[in-house]
């Protein structure tokens, strides 16, 4: 039986509706993050990390990416960037070779939507405020995005059109899939330590694009990474990230199946998703959020381990990857991530927002230290 067959729970797409039907302790009193300027440099090199490390398998099945590493001489899960790629013409974004993404090539952040939209809303943030409205988000994706996938480029093609960003996702099909999830965490970065915030800062880039699970899906992970700045382990982050969304919510009942899991490797961890979500995308946002879960407890607070047990479990695990990568980041901070995951950046990473394509990672770690103050 398909997973959709059990859809049954009202779920809201209005802020207020969806903050009304968040289960006990979503309001608890916010921590001061420690050491912040530390651990925003830990979350942002993590999230690019576990992107880069995600984008030569982007949604291979498991038999693929154990194929590629046996063929290239990497370790799987892999605990270093990928030595070789199957696809070594593919063209990423009209950017970078997928051989860029490979170790013997890495010579800065490569191009990727999961980092693109990052400095997207750095920018959005910047330009106005916290208290920006769904409109703003609108006007920016029309003045600086060129181009975007699936829920995103439907919405920005209704934009292009005339349409007005509250009804920009009405007719998307794609409108529960994880493209929300992945813009969460600029949100979660300027709200450190406070995930109710962060959930609530993030509603209107979500509502231009997605519905339902797709928005609670960026809620939750800007409220998981919020909360790792202060959490004492990165799964206690999640956990603080569940408060943030509807608690009878199709992601809320997964999320908590998921908790209840022992995954014990990234084959079982599969396995468990496979079985639980047949019939879903491989890019919804339930079963990749699910993968999240199971890549955080295989990875306890081994920054290498987490990104690597969620990159072999697969599904759409450059944008897992990236996530898990904040979340760990951010927790364990910048001085606890091994140098072999940052040190071919030089301080370089890759957009294609326009006027944006090239960005220093100081930089950008140290502005959003400012939307913190």
């Amino acid at each position: 039986m398909s997973y959709y067959h059990n859809r049954t729970t009202h779920q809201p797409d209005g802020l207020d509706e969806i903050l009304a039907l968040r289960p006990a302790g979503a309001d608890n009193t916010p921590l001061p993050a420690e050491n912040l300027e530390n651990r925003m440099k830990g979350a942002f090199i993590g999230r690019c990390a576990g992107c880069t490390l995600g984008v030569p398998v982007e949604m291979y099945p498991v038999m693929r990416m154990q194929a590629v590493a046996m063929e290239t001489g990497t370790p799987f899960p892999p605990i270093t960037y990928w030595k070789g790629t199957d696809m070594p013409d593919c063209i990423h974004y009209g950017v970078n070779k997928r051989t860029d993404y490979t170790e013997g090539c890495l010579c800065q952040v490569p191009v990727d939507d999961d980092i693109t939209y990052v400095i997207l809303n750095l920018l959005l943030l910047e330009k106005y405020g916290k208290n920006y409205t769904l409109d703003d988000v609108g006007q920016l994706w029309l003045d600086v995005l060129p181009y975007a996938c699936t829920a995103e480029d439907e919405a920005l093609q209704q934009l292009r059109a005339g349409t007005k960003a509250a009804f920009a996702a009405n007719s998307n099909e794609y409108i529960e899939w994880i493209g929300a999830a992945i813009r969460a965490d600029a949100f979660g970065y300027a709200c450190a330590g406070d995930p109710a915030a962060a959930a609530r800062l993030c509603y209107n880039d979500a509502y231009l694009t997605h519905r339902q699970n797709g928005i609670y899906g960026e809620m939750f992970c800007a409220a998981s990474i919020a909360a790792a700045f202060t959490a004492k382990t990165p799964l206690d982050a999640v956990r603080e990230g569940m408060l943030q969304i509807p608690a009878e919510s199709e992601l809320y009942k997964a999320l908590e199946w998921a908790m209840e899991q022992e995954p014990r490797n990234y084959l079982r961890a599969r396995m468990l998703l496979d079985e639980k979500f047949r019939g879903m995308s491989s890019v919804h946002t339930i079963n990749n959020m699910c993968a999240i879960v199971f890549a955080l407890k295989l990875g306890g607070d081994d920054f290498t381990k987490c990104i690597s047990e969620c990159v072999a479990i697969g599904l759409d695990n450059d944008c897992t990857g990236a996530t898990v990568g904040s979340i760990a980041g951010a927790c364990l901070g910048f001085d606890r991530i091994p140098a072999y995951w940052y040190d071919k950046f030089n301080d370089t990473v890759r957009t294609y927002i326009k006027d944006n394509g090239t960005l220093s990672i100081a930089d950008v770690t140290a502005r959003f230290v400012r939307l913190n103050g």
